[in-house]
């Protein structure tokens, strides 16, 4: 039976509606800390901070957000509770100020897959279209577009299903496939827990699938902080997770009780110089500057 771990997420609209935060309690990094002036060489290496956000917070707000941050999440589709997205069109303004990217797809729940086969034919429609529009905004094929699974736990058969056909569909069209997913185990009997992660790496949708995962409980999260040296994302608590959310916003307290300070007081988590509070964000950590490799060449 699924269990699901209500995960419909704040700043990717869980990944949606919006999210920010990044840092460490195993590194001696103070709360609040911001890097210095965001470049990628100041950073650990192998260890980057990015922002995942659900809908693009403006030309403005970029230089802000790029002091702290490496890489943003770009939707390809409508994220999640959302029917429009204005990120498309962004790319070349993003990639201008030195973004590497996060290409994300929205998921549906599974109740929404009735059967099997049709779950392998919207995994299959899904995949093209991903594919069209990753094309249609400059993307290079062979980049990683991670489809948004707002659901924790185990998946069903169907659920499968899909993932096989999404990673099969987007391997025909030239580029590779990712999930967004949880990383937080759920019990599932006395003595036995599941993440959603480990539930879908076992059915093996692809050799080469890339797991972006999400935990903001504290610990592992560091909560919403800016560490100069970024935690791995294997911290995260999947040893192979590429990226790591691991704050979200508004913050889940039943998590995030013991997180260090660093979410404002309305629950929110704001990149560091963000002083009017304009964009609430969650935040990542990858082991590239360019999770899904998608900066590519400029049109």
């Amino acid at each position: 039976m699924l269990k699901v771990v209500s995960k419909i997420k704040p700043g990717l609209s869980f990944l949606s509606i919006s999210s920010i935060a990044a840092a460490l309690v195993l590194f001696s990094c103070q709360a609040g800390t911001q890097p210095g002036p965001g470049s990628q060489e100041q950073q650990a290496p192998g260890a980057y901070l990015g922002f995942d956000l659900n809908i693009f917070p403006g030309k403005d707000a970029l230089p802000v957000l790029r002091k702290t941050f490496s890489f943003s999440s770009y939707w390809l589709s409508p994220p999640p509770g959302g029917k429009t997205n204005n990120w498309l069109g962004q790319r070349e303004l993003l990639r201008a100020h030195g973004f590497g990217f996060l290409l994300l797809y929205g998921g549906p729940l599974s109740r929404e897959l009735k059967s099997e086969a049709a779950a392998v034919q919207k995994g299959t429609l899904d995949a093209r279209n991903a594919a069209s529009v990753a094309k249609s905004e400059g993307f290079p094929t062979q980049a990683v577009i991670f489809l948004d699974i707002e659901e924790g736990g185990r998946l069903p058969a169907a659920y499968h299903a899909y993932l096989h056909a999404w990673a099969s569909g987007l391997a025909e069209a030239g580029y590779r496939a990712g999930a967004y997913c949880s990383g937080m185990p759920v019990k599932e009997e006395p003595g036995s827990t599941i993440t959603t992660a480990d539930d879908i790496r076992a059915h093996s949708p692809s050799a080469d699938f890339v797991y972006f995962i999400f935990n903001d409980a504290c610990p592992p999260s560091p909560g919403c902080t800016y560490p100069q040296n970024p935690p791995s994302p294997v911290t995260g608590g999947i040893s192979y997770a590429s990226v790591w959310q691991y704050a979200q916003t508004p913050r889940r307290k039943e998590f995030t009780a013991h997180c260090p300070p660093g979410y404002h007081t309305d629950g929110n988590c704001y990149a560091p110089n963000d002083t009017a509070h304009a964009w609430f964000l969650d935040v990542d950590t990858a082991t590239s500057s360019d999770p899904s490799n998608a900066v590519g060449p400029s049109r």
